[in-house]
């Protein structure tokens, strides 16, 4: 995680240092003494963690945080424990160092932010995970979208195909594009869908997934070989 200080004050500014030097996950980008100074760095540079003082020389820590557009997570350090109350108010501020604090203290502080960091990532991952239910001869079966291989056409029938089985029912190929992510489905031909992470290979105007052959529509070829960032 990348990480600035903003404190004024140099043995603040060095136990800081030395704490985040003994972190390996921890990198220390930049230090600045006033806001302001660091307002413009924000605007311009990717901060994971900023490590905050509260009483600053040109405005105050809670002050500067609300003129942050996108701000990153904040964990404010202090000499006075009574901001702690209305620090927490600020929804980006995951947790405040009382000083002098202590190297275990400052961990619980750093784990906090990497937890509230990593939340965004576990909801895309989840996202990912997207299921949805096929009514197939009178039964709902749960249907996680990352499995499927591919979705055939054939007439009014539907194939949807994973790696444990294959569930055919009545259906359009069309009305499949709005159930599945863009970036990881795309239209090889006028009868299939293909999941981009299973494709093996593809040799002239076949598409090899797993044992099965699927065939490349003229049409589709070229916007399949930008999927496949081939050309």
């Amino acid at each position: 995680m990348n990480c600035i200080i903003i404190e004024d004050e140099i043995p603040a500014q060095n136990i800081l240092r030395h704490f985040i030097d003994k972190v390996p996950h921890l990198n220390l980008i930049d230090t600045f003494k006033a806001a302001i100074e660091a307002h413009s760095f924000l605007n311009t540079n990717t901060v994971d963690v900023v490590f905050l003082d509260i009483n600053l020389p040109d405005i105050s820590g809670l002050d500067f945080i609300k003129t942050i557009a996108n701000p990153p997570a904040i964990i404010m350090t202090t000499a006075y424990p009574d901001y702690a109350v209305s620090s927490f108010e600020l929804d980006t501020i995951v947790d405040y160092l009382v000083k002098p604090f202590s190297f275990d203290r400052f961990l619980k502080a750093i784990n906090k932010a990497k937890d509230r960091i990593e939340t965004p990532k576990i909801a895309t991952e989840e996202k990912a995970e997207d299921s949805i239910f096929l009514n197939v001869d009178k039964t709902l079966h749960k249907l996680t979208l990352n499995t499927i291989l591919f979705i055939e056409s054939d007439r009014n029938y539907i194939t949807v195909v994973t790696e444990t089985q294959k569930l055919s029912y009545i259906d359009a190929l069309k009305n499949w594009h709005s159930k599945l992510p863009e970036t990881q489905f795309f239209q090889v031909h006028k009868s299939f869908i293909v999941n981009r992470k299973f494709v093996d290979k593809i040799s002239g105007n076949t598409l090899f997934i797993k044992d099965n052959k699927i065939p490349i529509g003229r049409t589709y070829k070229q916007n399949l070989l930008k999927q496949l960032k081939i050309i």
